[in-house]
């Protein structure tokens, strides 16, 4: 598997508390909700190769 890219991301603290609760809802890192956020974007505009979309603990 290959690194994962760091990226510092500013983000209203509005959203971002939001997603620390869905992330806390879905037992998972603030960090481990935004990417899947992103991923399940990137897969719904098709953008996504399916075999990248796949995740082990891959929830829809």
């Amino acid at each position: 598997m290959a690194a994962r890219k760091q990226y510092p991301l500013r983000i209203d603290p509005e959203v971002w508390h939001a997603i620390e609760r869905w992330a806390e809802d879905d037992m998972r890192s603030a960090n481990g909700q935004v990417e899947w956020i992103l991923r399940q974007a990137l897969k719904q505009a098709g953008r996504l190769p399916e075999d990248k979309g796949k995740q082990k603990d891959e929830r829809s």
